[in-house]
């Protein structure tokens, strides 16, 4: 190694980062799939149930899609700030950056970013992450980040989630997160059996479990907020603090919980008040607007013998008598 402005090189660059995040691409790619499946066979349903089926289609797909993808995300609650802060320990070097923090279920997302990125002779472009699940360690993933040499500024957000630091929020967010994922893969269940309810043509019970699904999706933001306001130490870069608020997987879960419970109240009423309705929207209703086989031509009653182009009623027919030969 040679010095570099009075310090040695440690760092040996930026940590590049996958462009899109492979588990939710996954997860999107799969549930388009179904969508796309479901429209090839669109053309074969009669044209006055086939937006109503659509639509259903869509709804359904949209809420197991986020349920099962808030899991993953990484942007339960985020924030930025941009800041001249030093960039290597022990050098009076300083970087214009800007400075993300993204939590989510599973652990913490540091972000540091260049502005510009190229500077002091390298590319400033960090994202490193930090998990807190259960099987994973904080403290040794903060400890390899010491050892790997990591921007200061990483160290210094990673280091207030830690156990050992001062701030006490690493437990909150741990518990927090686990319970979390927990009732989110309770909500995935019941939306997974709303679906065969419906699809078994058991309104009732499908909007009941819809409208589970929609509480404990609900129950599983109100578990996360609890976290987020426990007491915190504040994120200080000079004369600029680090202030995060809740992220897009928070909005859309929220949105989302409120659709299930608002659809699954919707059927529970519906079924109650106009159940023919109700019918009406699921495509169950057995109307005479129906194309039905016309059975006019058949007589009302069953007979053996026709004379003279007219069918004889079968009680007008005299028994007959059988000669042996």
């Amino acid at each position: 190694m040679t010095l570099w402005n009075g310090s040695y090189p440690f760092y040996p660059g930026a940590n590049a980062c996958f462009p899109f995040d492979t588990t939710r691409a996954v997860i999107v790619t799969v549930f388009l799939s179904m969508l796309a499946t479901s429209i090839v066979i669109l053309p074969g349903i009669p044209a006055r149930r086939r937006l109503l089926w659509f639509l259903r289609l869509v709804l359904g797909l949209f809420m197991g899609a986020v349920i099962l993808n808030v899991q993953f995300t990484r942007d339960w609650q985020s924030g930025w700030v941009q800041a001249n802060t030093s960039y290597k320990s022990f050098s009076p070097v300083q970087v214009s950056a800007d400075i993300g923090l993204h939590i989510g279920l599973a652990g913490v997302n540091v972000t540091l970013r260049g502005n510009p990125v190229e500077q002091i002779n390298e590319t400033i472009n960090y994202n490193e992450h930090f998990p807190w699940s259960f099987g994973a360690d904080y403290d040794h993933s903060y400890s390899q980040g010491l050892h790997k040499g990591l921007p200061s500024p990483i160290l210094y957000v990673a280091e207030k989630f830690s156990s050992q630091s001062p701030c006490g929020v690493h437990r909150q967010y741990r518990i927090a997160g686990h319970y979390v994922s927990l009732t989110l893969w309770l909500a995935f269940c019941t939306w997974l059996i709303s679906i065969l309810l419906f699809s078994m043509s058991i309104l009732l019970y499908g909007g009941q479990m819809l409208l589970l699904t929609g509480t404990l999706i609900l129950s599983s933001l109100l578990l996360f907020s609890t976290a987020r306001n426990a007491l915190r130490c504040p994120i200080q870069f000079g004369p600029v603090s680090l202030r995060t608020d809740y992220g897009e997987s928070f909005w859309l879960a929220l949105a989302t919980g409120l659709l299930c419970l608002l659809l699954g109240l919707a059927i529970i009423i519906l079924n109650s008040v106009q159940p023919q309705k109700l019918k009406l929207i699921f495509s169950l209703d057995k109307s005479n607007e129906e194309e039905q086989w016309d059975q006019s031509w058949l007589p009302a009653q069953p007979s053996c013998s026709a004379q003279g182009g007219f069918m004889v009623p079968l009680g007008e027919l005299c028994p007959g008598t059988a000669t042996q030969l």
